[in-house]
């Protein structure tokens, strides 16, 4: 990677990053991240290199569809940073506006020459151009399959398996208007702290500080901020605790589980921490919370967060939750977050799409499975549980809650009461299961329990 004294220009630091990504098997956020720290580029080229990182990651199938027509050798013929050049390239011709075609050609010809594939810089050169050719008669220079599923699997770009679990789940449309949505650039949402600030206060210094803040009824709680940001802990009132960063289907779970003064909390699976400190919050931080937890550094972040939103009422405990007995009906209520697929988040983590199989999948829901059986036996009779995920796959949702009940007669549904929060969300007589591009956030599963 590149040091500030050898400061790389957008293109070629977009092209370290993906390296990072394809040879070290790194996350995404965690290499661009890595690579804009290290390197002092101005604000429109962090812009231009994250856009790229992100785009790319997103839309690498559609891209590698393309180079294949438009090329004459497929990827394993062709060294990787000459597959990656060409992403660069064409993802500025097919999807940003802004970048007048002329220069993405040039800087990606540019960017061949750079990187010791000179002797190839004509075929990027010819493979660009040819796009812009085949683009300039109206007609899209993509060739798409008539398989439904591997159609829509091309063109948004996501592997088959999870087009195809979608459409039996769904329907066509309704997977296409995800994928569609999944494509899109994310917002983001805060949580602001009720026992430190109000909506309007926070509403006000944001606005002051010139980002783009919008409330996000009817959480009452939440607020939306868009186009450029800047560096979170920068923002007024982060520092102070006023608020964190919390999406607002995932602040769903918490009104869900509805903890009350005074009672006792267990949080199954609680790192990073955004849903232990709203039940705190919800709480008046009067009562106590038990943030479990088997990962060291993870829990670590929990407390960070707890500190910096002075919240007194969580404890730390570090172990794992299917094997925790010390809190055999101790608890009036349990959150059950279990590890998932995220499959609800792909517009965050693009990267899941292709680290995800069916066959993790499968291991995912045993240890799901596995965290709800213990954490069940930490109610208390009459005592409340709720179930979430970040995914949308029944085989981590749906089934296992079926699976759950089937085996435990003294488990029943507790079905969310239509107050001012719930009604706004389509629910069934079971579980709330939130479509992303229906109620313009996360993909989120959540259902309550009731021990009898």
């Amino acid at each position: 990677m590149c040091h500030p004294q050898n400061n790389p220009n957008a293109r070629q630091l977009t092209l370290e990053i993906l390296r990072q990504i394809d040879r070290k098997n790194s996350y995404t956020d965690i290499a661009l991240n890595r690579g804009l720290n290290r390197n002092n580029l101005n604000p429109s080229d962090r812009g231009l290199c994250t856009a790229l990182v992100y785009g790319i990651i997103r839309h690498q199938r559609t891209l590698d569809s393309l180079i294949d027509q438009l090329g004459k050798k497929t990827a394993q013929q062709q060294p990787p940073d000459l597959r990656r050049i060409l992403h660069i390239g064409l993802y500025q011709l097919r999807y940003l506006d802004h970048i007048p075609p002329s220069a993405a050609v040039n800087t990606s010809v540019d960017l061949a020459k750079e990187n010791k594939l000179q002797r190839l810089s004509g075929v990027v050169n010819g493979i660009l151009r040819q796009y812009i050719r085949s683009s300039q008669t109206n007609q899209d220079p993509l060739i798409l399959p008539s398989d439904p599923i591997k159609k829509l699997a091309i063109n948004y770009s996501f592997p088959d398996w999870m087009i195809e679990t979608w459409i039996k789940q769904w329907g066509e449309t309704t997977t296409e208007q995800l994928c569609h949505w999944f494509n899109q650039t994310p917002t983001l949402d805060i949580r602001i702290h009720p026992l430190k600030t109000t909506l309007d206060t926070l509403t006000l210094q944001l606005t002051e500080a010139g980002v783009n803040v919008t409330p996000v009824p009817p959480f009452p709680c939440a607020l939306r901020l868009q186009g450029k940001i800047g560096a979170i802990a920068t923002l007024p009132g982060f520092r102070e605790g006023h608020w964190t960063v919390q999406d607002t289907s995932a602040q769903l779970v918490s009104y869900l589980l509805d903890p009350q003064l005074g009672e006792t909390i267990i949080d199954a699976c609680a790192a990073p921490g955004g849903k232990t400190t709203h039940i705190a919050e919800l709480m008046g931080d009067q009562g106590t919370i038990f943030a479990c937890d088997r990962t060291p550094s993870r829990l670590k972040k929990v407390q960070e967060n707890a500190q910096r939103l002075q919240l007194n009422a969580i404890t730390i405990i570090e172990g794992d939750s299917r094997h925790l007995t010390e809190f055999m009906d101790q608890a009036d209520r349990v959150l059950v977050d279990v590890p998932c697929s995220g499959l609800g988040t792909l517009h965050r983590h693009p990267d899941i799409r292709w680290r995800q199989t069916p066959e993790k999948i499968r291991e995912l829901s045993l240890l799901q499975l596995e965290i709800l059986t213990q954490a069940a036996q930490w109610v208390k009779p009459q005592g409340t549980l709720v179930y979430a995920t970040c995914t949308l796959n029944p085989t981590e949702n749906q089934e296992i809650i079926e699976t759950f009940l089937s085996r435990h007669s003294y488990w029943q549904i507790e079905t969310p009461s239509p107050n001012w929060l719930f009604s706004s969300f389509v629910t069934s007589s079971k579980w709330i299961e939130i479509l992303p591009h229906e109620q313009d956030t996360d993909g989120f599963f959540m259902v309550k329990l009731k021990k009898g």
